[in-house]
């Protein structure tokens, strides 16, 4: 069941990623904006993230996100520094977009997230981790330190390690 939800969240992600791609009115990017581009493409493609964070993710793109990640609002507005409360105000207006700060952030919990998912195959078992101390992350959870990207980069590599059998 839960499987089917990814699922259909993914198609949606791959909707706007194209969509956020064919608006960006960058130069010196050059990328084939007729290009159907999925979400997976997007996580693993730099130049394409730059170009969106650039541009500003739109909060449609956010909502999916925030849907697809095991993250509560909460989370959100403490990775992002911003109070629940304009997140709120953000999901009530059509056109908001994030400045670049704030879209980037977006993109590190996508990345997180794809990297967990791949590492421990479902959301939940994701979620479990990421709550749970971590001798090899100072016991500290790894939810706690995804706030600034120093952070980010040891709970990624941490999930590399997990992922390719070497535990601490």
């Amino acid at each position: 069941m839960a499987s089917v939800v990814i699922s259909k969240l993914e198609s949606k992600l791959d909707k706007e990623v194209s969509s956020l791609l064919k608006k960006s009115r960058l130069k010196g990017f050059s990328f084939d904006k007729e290009k159907e581009i999925t979400y997976a493409e997007f996580l693993t493609d730099k130049m394409l993230i730059i170009a969106a964070i650039r541009t500003g993710i739109p909060y449609s793109f956010f909502d999916l996100v925030q849907d697809y990640t095991p993250f509560s609002e909460n989370d959100w507005a403490n990775f992002l520094d911003i109070s629940t409360k304009s997140l709120q105000r953000y999901k009530a207006s059509d056109s908001h977009h994030f400045k670049p700060i704030h879209s980037e952030k977006i993109i590190e919990m996508a990345e997180v997230t794809k990297m967990g998912l791949e590492v421990f195959g479902n959301i939940e078992k994701l979620k479990l981790w990421l709550n749970t101390p971590n001798y090899a992350l100072g016991n500290l959870k790894p939810i706690d330190l995804l706030k600034d990207s120093y952070g980010k980069d040891l709970v990624m590599s941490e999930l590399v390690r997990i992922n390719h059998g070497i535990l601490v």
